[in-house]
């Protein structure tokens, strides 16, 4: 289980592949780094291990890609400070982070 995703969102996020085909997703999850520019918004995650996600990552270059829960929970920024999860983050189609961007 996740410190970064509370079992209240886990039944709001598709499985993974749930998704595939679909031109303007829903980001369901934002994930930061409070002191780099590393953002990660999830958009589907693993049913099976409730630990690989596939989503947008916003850093030295914007994709999207897998990513595991297990691996941001280890992360620590050049301050120290672990990967947190933005409390006030409503999900939002794809096309939105990515309007907002430009």
């Amino acid at each position: 289980m996740s410190k970064l995703i509370p079992q209240t969102l886990l039944s709001d996020i598709p499985d993974l592949y749930a998704t595939e085909g679909q031109l303007d997703p829903i980001l369901r999850v934002k994930l930061f780094s409070p002191d780099s520019c590393f953002t990660w918004y999830v958009i589907e995650l693993s049913k099976e291990d409730l630990n690989t996600c596939f989503g947008y990552v916003q850093g030295l270059e914007d994709e999207l890609g897998y990513f595991t829960l297990e691996e941001l929970e280890s992360v620590h920024g050049p301050l120290g400070l672990q990967v947190e999860r933005d409390l006030n983050f409503q999900p939002v189609h794809f096309s939105k982070i990515k309007q907002d961007l430009t």
